[in-house]
């Protein structure tokens, strides 16, 4: 395997670990309000609430500070020492304007962040996590 090939194979695998971290971050509060409708008991666990808070505020506090997320910036590093194509901004913001041709000040992303963010710490009030399941 040549040396380009490995990097932009590392790059992608870093892709997919942020596709499933956004992806943990937005069906994770999904699933928390739709647990409470449908009682799903595990939306309640301690432990998943807990990395999911965390998550969402990563990503808020990166906002605020206006700070890129790593995994893009390593990602794009990787695809930059492959000589491949890479993109500029933040990972979400890049993916939203693929999939929606949609392009927005970095104000309007800081707002969006901190508003689901809000909606994950509301929830922990709405669907309280327990520590034990009976």
């Amino acid at each position: 395997m040549s040396r380009e090939l490995l990097l932009l194979l590392l790059a992608d695998v870093i892709l997919v670990v942020h596709v499933l971290f956004v992806c943990f971050v937005v069906f994770g509060l999904v699933a928390v309000y739709l647990g409470y409708f449908l009682n799903w008991q595990w939306v309640r666990n301690l432990s998943f609430r807990l990395l999911h808070l965390l998550a969402i505020g990563i990503v808020v506090l990166q906002s605020w500070l206006g700070v890129i997320c790593p995994l893009t910036i390593w990602e794009m590093a990787l695809r930059k020492e492959a000589a491949a194509g890479t993109y500029a901004g933040s990972f979400i913001q890049h993916w939203l304007h693929q999939l929606l041709f949609y392009t927005a000040p970095d104000w309007v992303f800081i707002l969006l962040y901190s508003a689901f963010g809000l909606l994950v710490l509301v929830s922990w009030f709405l669907v309280r996590p327990k520590r034990h399941f009976h």
